[in-house]
Formats: C-alpha cells, sequence, structure tokens
C-alpha cells in the first residue's frame, strides 16, 4: 500500500509533552486500536494509533517524533493504514474497564467514546505524571465512573493506576481494556491474572514496526512469533501469557532492550 498524502489542518497542544496532529483525511473505516504508518518526508516512517478518525496525538521521543513537533498547520504527511487488531468493541449490556495511562490514553479514548455512544456502561482508571499531563478529560468525564492518579500527587489520587486496580473486583466486569507505558501494563497483566480475568483483557503493546503489514518481521515477539503489527497491536491477556511482553522488546537492528 502506498502513502496517500494529508494536509495537517490543526495542532493542538494536549499537555506539555503531548500534541495532536488533524489531518483533512478521515479514517471512518479504522476500529479504536488499529494504527497507521505516518511517514515523515526525509526522516522516518513510525506506527501512531489513531486518537480520533482524523488525528494522531504524538509525545515527543525520538527524532521522528521531534520532526513532526517542528511542523505546522498546512504541512504535509504520507499515511499507510489503517492497519492491525483493534480493541474488541463491547456491546450494547456489557460493564467494561478501561485502564489508560500516559499517551497511551490517546489510543483507548476512542474505544471509550464508542462504549458510551451505545449506553455501554464504563468506567476509566487514568493516570499520568502530574496533573498538567492527563489527557483528554473531556473525553473521559462522561464515563459513569473515572478515577484519576498522578505520580506527584498534583491531581486527585497520589499514585499509580494499578493501586486504584488493586482495590477493583474484575469480576464486575465483562471486559478491561488497558494501554499505556509496558511496566503499567504488565502489572495490570499481573494483578488480572491472579483474579483470573486474563481471558477479558486486552492489551494494546509498542514495538518497533518497518512494514506495518506484517512482512518484515521486525516486531515478532518471543516464544510465539506474534507480530505485533499484524496479529496486534491489540492481544487478549492469555495470548501474552509466556511471552517477552513486560521484559524486554527489540530495537531496530534486533537487539533486545530490557524493559
Amino acid at each position: 500500500m502506498y502513502p496517500i498524502d494529508v494536509k495537517i489542518t490543526k495542532i493542538v497542544q494536549e499537555s506539555p509533552s503531548n500534541k495532536s496532529f488533524f489531518f483533512d483525511r478521515s479514517f471512518d473505516e479504522a476500529l479504536p486500536g488499529q494504527f497507521v504508518m505516518v511517514w515523515i518526508r526525509g526522516t522516518d516512517e513510525i506506527p501512531m494509533t489513531l486518537s480520533y478518525r482524523n488525528a494522531i496525538t504524538v509525545q515527543k521521543v525520538g527524532d521522528a517524533t521531534a520532526k513532526l513537533f517542528e511542523m505546522k498547520e498546512g504541512d504535509h504527511l504520507g499515511i499507510r493504514g489503517p492497519f492491525g487488531k483493534g480493541f474488541t468493541l463491547p456491546g450494547k449490556d456489557e460493564n467494561i474497564l478501561i485502564v489508560a495511562g500516559g499517551v497511551g490514553t490517546a489510543a483507548i479514548a476512542m474505544l471509550a467514546e464508542h462504549a458510551m455512544s451505545q449506553d455501554t456502561c464504563v468506567t476509566t482508571i487514568m493516570g499520568a505524571r502530574n496533573a498538567d499531563e492527563l489527557l483528554f478529560l473531556d473525553r473521559f468525564t462522561p464515563c459513569k465512573g473515572l478515577h484519576m492518579t498522578t505520580d506527584d500527587g498534583s491531581a486527585h489520587r497520589c499514585g499509580f493506576v494499578t493501586d486504584v486496580l488493586c482495590e477493583i473486583d474484575a469480576s464486575e466486569y465483562d471486559r478491561v481494556y488497558t494501554c499505556g507505558p509496558e511496566m503499567m501494563m504488565k502489572h495490570v497483566f499481573d494483578i488480572l491474572e491472579k483474579q483470573g480475568a486474563l481471558a477479558k483483557t486486552e492489551f494494546s503493546l509498542h514495538r518497533y514496526f518497518k512494514c506495518g503489514i506484517g512482512v518484515c518481521g521486525a516486531c515478532c515477539m518471543d516464544n510465539d512469533g506474534l507480530r505485533v503489527c499484524r496479529d496486534g497491536p491489540v492481544f487478549n491477556g492469555m495470548q501474552l501469557v509466556g511471552s517477552e511482553f513486560g521484559k524486554y522488546m527489540r530495537g531496530a537492528s534486533g537487539n533486545k532492550k530490557m524493559l
């Protein structure tokens, strides 16, 4: 698939370290949790989960995102996708729990909005380093229950999303969804494994992608060879048992990077 050209129509500073880039093209066919390959010409092509049908939300963490942060409204990007497996959409009468941390909140916001539009009962646990980094509060406020934590205690509860999760009975929910830093998700995994709730939990993973369509193998996970770009990036918890999840990932040259 060749990239299509899109123009940046609006840039929103969502927090001190995150910006949303809106396009003149809406990917209405995308499921929440699917991703697109974003080509920053002359720099790199990187995977980004859609935070809106027509936008990505980006944290500056490397050369490509640093270049993206320099771009202005009216500049152009190349986009391929949407690709991968998104979140399983909940049913109308289901009771769901969302656990989101940091910029991972962006990847799960469309799921929360879809669920609420279907009158699904949604409870969210959201966390960030501090009050200024809490993302998309307006999009999650309509949830039945919204629990917020900050690492430094600058807003709401001081601590981590897993502190709240430990106090919740997962058996009360039909489905659980999570996205955020991998070590956060590993703690979520451990808590829900003890509660016997992994089979109804979905995790959105991040790995180094090259092709984005399952050909190059750069994102294959040990031990089963699951391709994060093609078999994920959203995985059921049972698929991650005994895998590299929460232990290490691989860089551009295939070298292991311990978490």
